[in-house]
């Protein structure tokens, strides 16, 4: 997950596979050059996107909404990682649309503040972003994760944009990807695909473990782990494994070779090529699951 105790020791040991410099990186992220990095999908289709607010039982959660321009589509909530909803996940979502999706980004710290929650090019490698991120990461917890996901999820089904005869995507990035486990284990009827890219806690001793839930579950599964965190849960991956197994649900589980957070475009170890092959991944999983 996002741990700050090993994230600078891994930066280091990362970096220099990364695409881009952090340099780079925060000039391209201030400008919004960020589209410059992602492929646009193949016939892709010209979007509609606006901001949107939507009332959950704690507030009016502030999220961003993008879709084809024209018919119903296959819905997908995209849970952020711990720098939240930026221009990073709104190129991110603008992708998947492109690919026919009605894609809803959601900023899960709208308790505490509105995105963005930290300045353009914010990298979680510095001190000041950490002190500044971390404690809304811990003022989230497996309640809110639900209330969350039932409230987003009530708001795309509202959406014209949104085919309610298919089944709904989620996805989610480092913190975001125990998030996709609560999701699919609250809202089996509506969760027919997810997929967890470089997830932190997927798998704990705790009684309310992700990874318990999977009986709750009619969702087919992504996992995309990192090999650091693999290198320091090795287990976790074998208990998903045998979680799905038993419950019969499908489930791809594959270690990267890249490091926690290599999968948006603004991360100090960003590494393209194993951001495309998970992308890639993702696609194929929806088609067969929400189409």
């Amino acid at each position: 997950m996002c741990d700050q105790d090993h994230f600078e020791h891994d930066l280091a040991h990362y970096a220099e596979r990364a695409a881009l410099t952090r340099r780079q990186l925060g000039v391209l992220s201030a400008t919004a050059g960020l589209s410059l990095l992602l492929p646009r999908a193949a016939n892709a289709a010209e979007l509609t996107e606006h901001d949107a607010l939507i009332t959950t039982p704690d507030g009016a959660a502030d999220a961003f909404f993008v879709h084809p321009a024209s018919g119903a589509h296959a819905g997908v909530l995209v849970w952020p990682d711990i720098l939240g909803l930026r221009p990073a996940f709104r190129q991110m979502g603008r992708r998947l649309a492109e690919s026919g999706y009605a894609v809803l980004v959601v900023n899960p710290f709208y308790r505490m503040k509105r995105a963005p929650i930290a300045p353009a090019g914010a990298s979680f490698a510095d001190q000041a972003t950490r002190d500044l991120v971390m404690p809304l990461a811990r003022s989230l917890n497996a309640t809110t994760h639900v209330t969350d996901a039932k409230a987003f999820v009530a708001w795309l089904d509202a959406q014209p944009a949104v085919d309610k005869t298919r089944k709904l995507g989620t996805t989610g990035y480092c913190m975001g990807g125990p998030i996709t486990m609560r999701t699919a284990a609250a809202l089996p009827a509506r969760i027919g695909a997810a997929a967890s890219f470089h997830g932190g806690g997927l798998v704990t001793a705790a009684p309310d473990s992700p990874h318990l839930l999977v009986p709750q579950m009619k969702a087919q599964y992504l996992f995309a782990v990192a090999e650091n965190d693999d290198a320091r849960e090795p287990e976790a991956k074998n208990a998903l494994r045998d979680a799905f197994a038993k419950a019969g649900l499908a489930a791809e589980i594959e270690v990267y070779p890249a490091a926690h957070g290599w999968c948006p475009p603004d991360s100090p170890v960003y590494d393209e090529a194993q951001a495309e092959r998970a992308w890639e991944r993702m696609l194929a999983l929806f088609q067969r699951a929400l189409r």
